[in-house]
């Protein structure tokens, strides 16, 4: 997922970054085939270079040698909703058709079965942001037919649809799992199944999603990660590598 994650993004594109794996994406295309990405975090580091993969969005490593370091405020402010964040990443407990994202709560609103960490700053990144890369690995449940809260708007909410909202970002462009990926359908936003891994059915990933899943009329194939994507995830960019 992560060197899928990483192949998505372009030299020089603005990207909000999360952190886990779209952390591990970032920095691993940063490394490859992007070294101009410029990064943003957070926490206020804008243009973060960090010589090692940060372990949170306050790591000492993102400040040396960034562009500029600031308040939280102007991060959402000045860059996210006034539409210089290029690629926002996303990641959530359920994702329904649409590509809606909950981070809020499993169950009804007022009396859930799990409470969840909440929104953030994903709702923002989702309205904002000019494309979504969505990681999440799948599974029935993560993936239902109908998001029980919508944190993060996805093409279609109950609502309407992104244009009668009038949300400015084009909505979750790839949904990268660790099976498939999934994109939307360009009339309806209604995720359709893109690509396939190596060794994956597609009958295995319409089993592990709630809806009638359709597949675009060409199916690609993901390439297995590369001999060097495999040595600078182990060897270079392993977070566990630099505290042992």
């Amino acid at each position: 997922m992560a060197c899928v994650a990483a192949r998505e993004l372009h030299d020089g594109e603005v990207v909000f970054v999360g952190i886990g794996l779209p952390n591990l994406a970032c920095n691993l295309a940063r490394a490859t085939h992007a070294p101009n990405l410029v990064l943003v975090y957070e926490s206020g580091v804008i243009g973060a270079q960090p010589a090692r993969l940060p372990v949170s969005i306050g790591d000492p490593s993102l400040v040396t040698g960034s562009a500029m370091v600031c308040g939280m405020a102007d991060v959402f402010q000045l860059l996210l909703q006034s539409g210089r964040i290029e690629v926002g990443f996303l990641g959530g407990a359920q994702i329904d058709k649409f590509g809606n994202i909950n981070t809020t709560v499993i169950g009804d609103y007022a009396t859930p079965a799990v409470r969840l960490p909440g929104s953030g700053g994903a709702a923002e990144i989702a309205i904002h942001a000019r494309r979504t890369l969505v990681i999440s690995r799948l599974h029935p449940r993560a993936f239902p037919e109908r998001v029980d809260f919508i944190t993060s708007p996805g093409h279609r909410s109950r609502g309407g649809t992104r244009e009668e909202l009038g949300l400015p970002g084009a909505g979750p462009m790839r949904v990268i799992t660790d099976r498939a990926i999934l994109s939307p359908e360009p009339s309806s936003g209604e995720l359709m199944l893109a690509a396939l891994y190596p060794g994956v059915t597609e009958g295995e990933v319409v089993s592990a999603v709630g809806w009638p899943l359709r597949a675009h009329a060409t199916l690609e194939t993901v390439a297995p990660p590369t001999p060097d994507e495999l040595r600078l995830l182990r060897d270079v960019l392993d977070p566990q590598r630099h505290y042992l």
